[in-house]
């Protein structure tokens, strides 16, 4: 009697679509999609080098009507033109850099994973949206005005290109991700790692993180602007306790994190 091989997929194989990839087909993948990466980068610097004089009188505007910015030295202008463009790639390049890492991760999961990071892509690009934003219209301006107008019947400003672009730039780059913090912990709380719990108990080191995160993303000195920071992120903060209580909700798994969980549960 012939023995016949069975050819039909195994549940796991059904669950994450299809048979497993070897190391090598792995290591390909992640090749392909870096390549894909750096080429949308490359294009959006490309794009924004073309459209760098209008960059540039956007990013000047709140140093006021036809104010230039001083170069020292040759190579500074040069320099500062495709630093603003290397940033606005990269920001035109974040949809297409955060789908080819959610690409490569969605076979591995399970069918309702894959449904919650589909959720997650338009909210990553919108909260982006929503930090820069933010930062270009309320912070930017609150600063400058600051900073330009400090004892300015002593100092005469000339603001350098290599230091105001950069200062600019960073500042609504880095507040972008900042805006980050409720899906990031509502990602890391549908895989089992935190929980309200602990979020709602730890608050005092997270406010103490968040004013660490706000004097990395102000380099101003003073408490207003710093506190400009850190007035939205204090409010994210509790908007991501309230996230992460919507996503335990009906865990049977205990978070990591949790000393109580996993006390019940080893209970």
């Amino acid at each position: 009697m012939s023995s016949e091989v069975s050819t039909t997929p195994s549940a796991n194989e059904e669950a994450t679509g299809g048979e497993e990839m070897s190391l090598l087909d792995h290591l390909r993948e992640v090749r392909n999609r870096v390549v894909v990466s750096a080429l949308a980068l490359t294009i959006g610097t490309a794009i924004s080098f073309a459209l760098t004089p209008a960059l540039l009188k956007i990013i000047t505007m709140p140093l006021g009507a036809n104010k230039k910015l001083v170069v020292t030295d040759p190579l500074s202008g040069l320099t500062s033109t495709f630093g603003v463009s290397l940033t606005a790639g990269a920001v035109l390049a974040l949809p297409v850099i955060l789908y080819q890492v959610i690409a490569f991760i969605l076979p591995g999961l399970l069918p309702k994973e894959k449904n919650w990071l589909r959720f997650g892509f338009p909210c990553a690009i919108i909260l982006y949206a929503l930090g820069a934003g933010f930062a270009w219209f309320v912070f930017v301006p609150n600063a400058i005005t600051f900073l330009t107008s400090w004892m300015s019947e002593s100092f005469d400003y000339l603001i350098k290109s290599d230091e105001y672009l950069p200062f600019v730039s960073g500042i609504v780059f880095w507040m972008g991700f900042a805006f980050e913090m409720p899906l990031i912990m509502f990602l890391l709380a549908k895989v089992n790692v935190i929980s309200s719990r602990v979020l709602a108990k730890n608050w005092r080191y997270a406010v103490v993180a968040i004013a660490i995160l706000a004097a990395f993303i102000t380099p101003t000195p003073d408490p207003i602007n710093m506190g400009l920071v850190m007035l939205p992120l204090l409010v994210l903060y509790v908007v991501s306790i309230g996230m992460v209580w919507l996503a335990r909700r009906g865990a049977t798994v205990p978070a990591l994190l949790d000393p109580e969980e996993q006390l019940k549960q080893n209970s």
